[in-house]
């Protein structure tokens, strides 16, 4: 195709735009094309072993000829025969003569179509997986170093008590090492389907062995083991249940949720200048207000994992409306949903990481906004102080409250500062405590328990979970866009 007629016609930007290599090429034709005759090559030689009339000749010649496949033959074959898997035996054996009359031999289109799809779900998480370690990696470094920095904490997005910057990063990253543990449940759990002929039966085969039941299930396990799995679905109809598909996208969909939650609250700290996510030197945040610093990245992470949770409602409703042992109202509906959910859960996972290596924390910026509520916070230990001191617990209370309301007057209808702490330093009532203001004010001791929580969180969850995946921690992302 000439460079020019490219941009003649809609490419999903989902690979031309964003999606890492590995990924686009998983979900591509020549992966998909090149499986189907490897595994055609596999049945062969399974055949073979098992007493049928297949010579070496005719693997030899299948093995040579499983990467150059003509997809224009192919392409002018599905025209005519208007099925894409004999459109591809056909290809294969006008290139393999001699092969030709054992391709497919007993096998239906499931054989290779949907043992493909398991075999791109199963490299998917691969790829997957050790992207989501480097994710952990980076935010837990951010934890550690910012475990007892003190912030606000938020609860209904109005100021509470205080947390640290690393306390939170930690709930992030509660939600991933959960992530992490479903991806991995969902690619373990994955099975062959192995060879099971048109309605699950194995009927061909046991036709081709002869009535030898113990020949169909070793040709089963053989082909199996060849494709790198473990085990194959011991039932089947025409296809492998789409609940597979469910539950290896649901995976996915919880993975979008909990990156769309970290970058919302990336954005809303972003709003407040605690923290950024990097910002290159020649970056524009806009094309009109040239000082802006938007936080582009965290916004695509958003805005793709929307769509990944969205694409859940797909298998879903799939799995729903398979009639008896098959309908193929499946097949059109996967070609989309299964590539685009690993593709966006590629991309939401590439950018989170290029983002948690570069994020930027302002600690004076963050200490303001903590001097402009942390008075209002301190009250009830200043009335403890004063109780301590020979107070009137019911009088000092209602001093702050008096103090409090005006403190919060000057705040709300005169734009002021809060100055409830200049306001208590002025009223002699709290004279016996004007010493210890500043120790009942210092921010770290409002924290509670929250740098030793990360510390045993990232000792005792996080830092195993990451173990198997050390050697591929190494990785840097740069974002081309």
């Amino acid at each position: 195709m000439a460079a020019s007629e490219e941009f003649m016609k809609y490419r999903s930007p989902l690979v031309s735009r964003y999606a890492s290599k590995e990924m686009a090429y998983n979900f591509s034709d020549r992966k998909k094309f090149t499986t189907w005759r490897k595994l055609w090559i596999f049945l062969a030689k399974a055949e073979k072993a098992l007493g049928l009339p297949i010579t070496d000749e005719q693997i030899a010649e299948m093995e040579s000829h499983a990467e150059d496949i003509d997809f224009s033959m192919a392409a002018e074959e599905e025209r005519k025969l208007r099925h894409d898997v004999m459109a591809h035996v056909h290809t294969f054996a006008h290139c393999c003569p001699a092969a030709a009359p054992i391709i497919h031999l007993g096998a239906t289109s499931c054989y290779v179509g949907d043992n493909t799809d398991l075999i791109m779900l199963r490299d998917g998480f691969d790829i997957l997986l050790p992207k989501l370690a480097r994710v952990i990696d980076r935010l837990s470094n951010f934890a550690e170093k910012y475990s007892d920095l003190p912030t606000l904490g938020f609860t209904h997005y109005q100021p509470a008590q205080l947390t640290t910057v690393g306390k939170r990063a930690c709930l992030w990253l509660q939600d991933l090492a959960m992530d992490m543990r479903n991806l991995q449940r969902a690619r373990d759990d994955l099975r062959f389907r192995g060879v099971k002929g048109t309605t699950g039966t194995q009927a061909s085969f046991l036709q081709l062995f002869q009535g030898d039941h113990d020949k169909v299930e070793e040709l089963d396990r053989l082909v199996t083991e060849m494709a790198g799995f473990q085990r194959a679905y011991l039932v089947t109809g025409q296809t492998y249940s789409r609940k597979v598909d469910i539950d290896s996208l649901s995976s996915l969909a919880s993975l979008g949720a909990t990156v769309h939650k970290i970058c919302t609250d990336i954005r809303l700290l972003a709003n407040l200048k605690e923290i950024e996510e990097p910002f290159e030197k020649e970056q524009i945040g806009s094309s009109a207000m040239p000082y802006k610093r938007n936080p582009m990245r965290a916004e695509r992470c958003c805005s793709l994992a929307r769509h990944l949770v969205a694409l859940m409602a797909d298998p879903l409703q799939t799995a729903s409306v398979q009639w008896l042992e098959r309908t193929l109202d499946d097949s059109a509906n996967r070609r989309i949903s299964l590539p685009e959910s690993f593709l966006t859960a590629d991309i939401i996972l590439s950018t989170l990481q290029n983002i948690t290596e570069g994020l930027v924390v302002y600690p004076k910026v963050i200490e303001r906004h903590i001097r402009h509520e942390l008075p209002f916070m301190a009250t009830e230990n200043i009335i403890m102080a004063m109780v301590k001191a020979g107070g009137n617990r019911q009088d000092c209370h209602e001093k702050i409250r008096v103090l409090s309301q005006e403190a919060a007057a000057v705040v709300k209808q005169e734009g002021g500062d809060n100055d409830l702490l200049s306001r208590v330093q002025a009223d002699p009532y709290f004279a016996p405590i004007l010493g210890q203001l500043d120790a009942i004010l210092d921010p770290k001791t409002f924290i509670g328990r929250a740098p030793q929580q990360v510390a045993r969180f990232l000792s005792e969850e996080v830092r195993p979970l990451l173990e198997p995946y050390n050697s591929k921690m190494d990785v840097k992302i740069e974002l081309e866009l």
